[in-house]
């Protein structure tokens, strides 16, 4: 009975932190592409997009400081997988986003491929090595991997001369899954 509550917990959990993601990236997509619009200097976007993440944390500050323990918990199962399932949970968060300097046009589907592969993988391997059905990641994960041949499609359509919009639109999407995740998480019980 103890671990159903403690799933729930940590479920419940991980639905505020990926729901207060996906609002962080949608308010600072939305303020980055009005930045942008209006030639703003580049340091700009990291006052929108720490302010964008501080503001919506600092909202839910007293909820996710009980929620860390159960958050820290499940991420500590993942310390005891073997170390072929560390490297290649690693590599499938890392890899996508270490390309990012050798390809910087595909940045904005680098990141939905790491986003999409690591929160893929790790559902994987925490329903494998820890019993752990966190549908939430494998919801994140499939919505961001799905997202790419669209995010490519806008990429190649007229939008192809407004780069800001190619890359606006990935971070909706990015925000959606985790939007999507978040609220699952919230109000599922399994």
């Amino acid at each position: 009975m103890q671990k159903d509550s403690q799933t729930l917990e940590a479920r419940r959990a991980f639905g505020l932190l990926f729901t207060a993601v996906a609002v962080s990236v949608a308010v600072a997509t939305i303020l980055t592409e009005i930045a942008f619009l209006n030639r703003t200097p580049l340091y700009y976007y990291a006052i929108v997009w720490s302010a964008s993440f501080g503001i919506t944390f600092g909202a839910i500050s007293r909820k996710f400081r009980k929620s860390i323990t159960s958050i820290r918990r499940r991420m500590k199962d993942s310390t005891k997988w073997p170390i072929n399932a560390k490297v290649l949970n690693g590599i499938c968060w890392a890899a996508p986003f270490a390309l990012i300097p050798l390809f910087p046009h595909f940045y904005q589907f680098l990141i939905l491929l790491g986003i999409g592969l690591g929160n893929f993988s790790t559902y994987i391997l925490m329903k494998r090595y820890s019993r752990a059905n966190n549908h939430e990641q494998m919801i994140v994960g499939l919505i961001s991997l799905a997202s790419i041949p669209v995010a490519v499609g806008v990429d190649a359509t007229l939008l192809a001369s407004r780069q800001d919009v190619a890359v606006m639109v990935s971070r909706i999407f990015i925000s959606i899954a985790y939007g999507i995740a978040g609220i699952y998480a919230l109000f599922v019980s399994e």
